[in-house]
């Protein structure tokens, strides 16, 4: 059974880092990109970034680049989301997710893990 696990959020106050982590069991996907995504109350969800299935390409939503930065292990299966200079508009869900193989969507998800950044 595949299954994606988020951990590393919290609260923390503006201007500080949190480091996510995700970790997939099931089955190895060191050979798919995987992503980032959140969803804060009231709105949907929205794309973070992405890492390719080498961790040679990554890809930001402008309103994170320059302050997060996705990694990835293909050793240990995992893949991480530093933030750092979080603002109050950082706070929402955010899940982990893997990329279908030769398609745009993504076929596996984490619960989530929630990130509160207060002012």
């Amino acid at each position: 059974q595949v299954q994606l696990v988020e951990s590393g959020g919290g609260l923390v106050q503006a201007g500080g880092s949190l480091r996510l982590s995700c970790a997939a069991s099931g089955r190895t996907f060191s050979h798919v990109a995987m992503g980032w995504f959140r969803q804060a109350p009231g709105n949907e969800r929205e794309f973070v970034a992405i890492i390719s299935w080498n961790g040679g390409t990554t890809t930001y939503a402008d309103s994170v680049k320059g302050r997060f930065t996705i990694s990835r292990n293909n050793a240990e299966n995992t893949v991480t989301l530093q933030m750092n200079s979080l603002k109050p508009a950082d706070t929402a869900v955010y899940y982990c997710a893997t990329r279908r193989p030769g398609g745009a969507d993504y076929d596996y998800w984490g619960q989530g893990t929630q990130v509160t950044v207060s002012s």
